[in-house]
């Protein structure tokens, strides 16, 4: 069952947790891929009194992050180190800022697809990463502002009920607190976890 509007309107860390065991789903051209989220990372809010330094919307409304503040269920979509594609999941009420990382999925439809846009890739090199996952499943920074209700990408619920690990985020060395937000979720002993 494809998520509604109401379902992203929660701030991010009760989001993020919410999305693990959930189905990323995105068609394009080329076809339908799928996958279930299995790691991903909340920004926005504020944690033990400190606001979250570490997420893009701290600095205020720019022409990247405009969507965050936006009406929530919708697409952040950016590029990082002048090449990866990022996937984050817009929350929160309008002009709150919160978003969730979307970080690795496990393949469920559409793997042959997916291994022919990574060049034969497996495993977690298929589709552990922010960065390959959103190649794998051919989301590009066309995608940006994509309103998550529609069908050409969206959420849907899992099957069943996921064990959820916290953990600190990763790659934010920069924020002075939101390094050790923990505020990423991972679905245990999965193999698809990126390291």
């Amino acid at each position: 069952m494809k998520w509604e509007r109401a379902d992203y309107d929660t701030d991010p860390v009760t989001l993020a947790k919410k999305l693990i065991g959930a189905v990323l789903c995105c068609r394009t051209k080329e076809g339908l891929t799928t996958g279930r989220i299995v790691e991903c990372e909340a920004y926005g809010g504020c944690w033990r009194g400190h606001e979250d330094d570490g997420a893009h919307s701290a600095k205020g409304i720019t022409a990247r992050t405009k969507v965050i503040f936006g009406e929530p269920g919708h697409a952040y979509v950016y590029l990082i180190y002048g090449m990866y594609t990022c996937l984050n999941i817009v929350c929160e009420s309008e002009g709150i800022p919160g978003c969730v990382l979307i970080r690795a999925i496990e393949p469920l439809s559409g793997v042959e697809l997916m291994q022919h846009r990574r060049k034969g890739a497996k495993g977690r090199l298929l589709t552990g990463g922010p960065g390959r996952l959103t190649m794998a499943m051919g989301i590009d920074r066309s995608f940006y502002g994509e309103d998550l209700t529609g069908n050409r990408l969206w959420i849907e619920k899992g099957e069943e009920h996921f064990p959820v690990k916290r953990t600190k985020r990763i790659g934010i060395d920069y924020a002075k607190y939101g390094r050790n937000f923990p505020w990423r979720m991972v679905l245990e002993d999965n193999i698809y976890v990126s390291k």
